[in-house]
């Protein structure tokens, strides 16, 4: 079974970015649907973005056009850019494979 190792998060100022890693530990190449998920304190998990194996991708309404899925295949790793980050993006990122497999996440804390 894959495992996810997330990186990347940290303190930064409204405005601006960040970029998370998501490094499996085996090939993704088969796995249809890569995604990021968070979880802001007393909120419920919910959707960030997805990324299908060919390349389609899918984002919440409150991230389009600020946040970015991309997934290099060659490297098992999948990514979120996070640009234009608000006071509201505070958070626990999750990256998830396939719907079922989780990484440990990391915080991403947006100061205003």
């Amino acid at each position: 079974q894959v495992q996810l190792v997330e990186s990347g998060g940290g303190l930064v100022q409204a405005g601006g970015s960040l970029r998370l890693s998501c490094a499996a530990s085996r090939n993704i190449r088969g796995i249809i649907a890569m995604g990021w998920y968070r979880q802001a304190p007393g909120k419920q998990r919910e959707l960030v973005a997805t990324i299908t194996s060919g390349g389609s991708t899918n984002y919440a309404d409150s991230v389009k056009g600020r946040f970015t899925i991309s997934r290099d295949n060659a490297k098992n790793t999948v990514y979120l850019q996070l640009n234009s980050l608000k006071h509201e993006d505070t958070a626990t990122y999750y990256c998830n494979a396939g719907a079922i497999i989780w990484g440990q996440g990391t915080q991403v804390t947006v100061s205003s």
